[in-house]
């Protein structure tokens, strides 16, 4: 039954994604932008996207904001494109809780993008403050000494407890304030807290490599610390009045470790233009599906 379900999910984000390129293209092809649309035209009201660089997409084309490393075909530039929708897009690589409320290099803070009008928010958030990137530098670094076991599982859990799980905890109010302030700022907005897709194989065997280099033991750890950061995330956006959207369950099989063509997130030599370790183009996709499905597909209204 599991299996039935997936297999139905599957086919409708293809549908969505086909569907997805093909308002992209039609908007291309007027000259309009895609992030973007005319009032008349707008079906969803406004939109304001929040967030990181899994949502801003960095190096995927076409790049349009070089301080943020913002392209527009990331996930949300997409939902507003087969939505119709007036999208204000202050996605920015390298943000954390803290740049909702402050500057972040020449960008504002993000939550200066809000108002009362606001009809719909997506907020992708978290990763940075747990240090993921960061954590990824370290198990790297780490591989050489133990390539078959599990020397990152071994530096994060010495003395007895698990500095990983503890940081995701620690960042869990962090994601509570944030959510709080979007609600204060744009009361009767939908708000929808997006998690991050599946980086590692779920199934927990690795492909240690050059462009893949942790050990074989550490991907079932790193796999499980995601999954914690995205448990956390739904948890937050379920006692704050925020919709989480799932975007792990329907990324798996698409994993840094398939080959090209099939993985959705990038190694750390990308082959297709994204950031390592980050979602490509078809990452940005899958994504924009997963929160068209929360949304309810064919499209959203003000409640």
């Amino acid at each position: 039954m599991a299996k039935k379900a997936r297999s139905l999910g599957a086919r409708r984000a293809l549908v969505f994604s086909a569907a997805v390129i093909s308002g992209a293209a039609t908007l291309a092809g007027t000259g309009a932008a895609p992030a973007s649309a005319s009032p008349g035209n707008a079906r969803g009201g406004d939109y304001v996207a929040l967030g990181d660089s899994y949502a801003s997409a960095p190096a995927v084309p076409g790049q349009v904001d070089a301080n943020c490393k913002r392209s527009d075909h990331n996930y949300p530039s997409l939902v507003a494109a087969y939505e119709r929708t007036r999208l204000t897009d202050v996605t920015c690589s390298g943000a954390t809780t803290v740049e909702m409320t402050a500057p972040q290099g020449t960008a504002p803070a993000q939550f200066a993008a809000l108002s009362r009008r606001t009809d719909l928010v997506t907020v992708s958030i978290g990763g940075n403050d747990v240090g993921f990137t960061t954590v990824l530098g370290t198990c790297a670094r780490l591989t050489s000494s133990d390539p078959a076991g599990a020397p990152c599982r071994a530096y994060f859990t010495s003395g007895g407890s698990d500095r990983l799980t503890e940081t995701v905890e620690q960042t869990a109010p962090k994601v509570a304030r944030v959510l709080h302030g979007i609600r204060q700022r744009s009361p009767h907005a939908r708000i929808l807290l997006v998690g991050y897709p599946d980086l590692f194989p779920d199934n927990g065997v690795g492909c240690t490599s050059t462009s893949v280099p942790f050990a074989a033991g550490d991907f079932p750890y790193l796999r499980d610390k995601e999954k914690e950061l995205n448990a956390m995330l739904a948890r937050e956006a379920h006692r704050h009045g925020a919709r989480y959207v799932d975007t792990y369950t329907p990324t798996v099989g698409h994993d840094l470790c398939r080959p090209t063509g099939q993985r959705w997130i990038e190694t750390l030599t990308p082959d297709t233009p994204a950031a390592p370790l980050h979602p490509n183009a078809q990452g940005e996709q899958a994504m924009a599906a997963a929160v068209e499905h929360a949304l309810g597909c064919p499209g959203w209204r003000r409640g």
